[in-house]
């Protein structure tokens, strides 16, 4: 992924923020001496600095973690289209202004290490379980013991952490609260979140 300096983390606990708020991603195991990788959609919860997850036993993608245990767990989103005429302000001519799009996406690198114990494969599925639906009444994983062995838990200790942030960093401060102004008002899918990045960005700017 190319990160230029200006779509680079706002902070240092920026890509765990935006995790945390978008918990589904695409796992992808490289294996060993395969054509491509393999890619699997799905929910996660970040832990502290590891992921966990679950997945069917049948999944083809443990064959690959099989030959290598590393991977990378994608993850995109707070998305927005900008229009070519959004680019331009004042006197500009908004025909040649160069769309573009907003969004978030962190990448997470690490080991996996694959849980079979069922104790522990219930634990993974009510931590998950707890974020997901805080104080659901549904009965604890372990109650579902037999349906259990058909599900393997994954852990992933996080080595590396790739964060980007692009909302525009390589434009001037009116140019962005020109972008600003019009997502506001167009609050489309994905705008909102778009426009609190862009707001976030513009408050570190130094006022003149």
């Amino acid at each position: 992924m190319l990160i230029h300096a200006h779509d680079e983390s706002p902070t240092p606990d920026a890509w765990r923020r935006f995790v945390e708020a978008n918990s589904f991603g695409h796992l992808v195991a490289s294996g060993a001496g395969r054509d491509v990788a393999m890619v699997v959609p799905t929910q996660f919860l970040l832990v502290e600095d590891t992921v966990w997850l679950h997945l069917a036993r049948p999944n083809p993608i443990f064959e690959a973690l099989a030959e290598n245990p590393n991977v990378m767990l994608s993850i995109a989103g707070d998305w927005a289209y900008i229009p070519a005429a959004w680019k331009a302000i004042g006197d500009e001519d908004p025909r040649r202004g160069i769309p573009t799009t907003y969004y978030a996406a962190v990448q997470l690198i690490g080991t996996c290490v694959v849980v079979d114990d069922p104790t522990e494969v219930a634990d993974i599925l009510a931590r998950q379980l707890d974020d997901l639906e805080p104080g659901s009444e549904a009965v604890h994983p372990s109650e579902h013991a037999r349906r259990l062995r058909a599900i393997r838990g994954l852990k992933i200790e996080i080595a590396e952490v790739r964060a980007k942030f692009k909302y525009g960093g390589n434009a001037d401060v009116e140019h962005r609260r020109a972008v600003a102004t019009r997502l506001a008002k167009r609050d489309g899918p994905g705008d909102r979140m778009a426009l609190q990045h862009l707001n976030e960005q513009l408050a570190d700017e130094p006022t003149t």
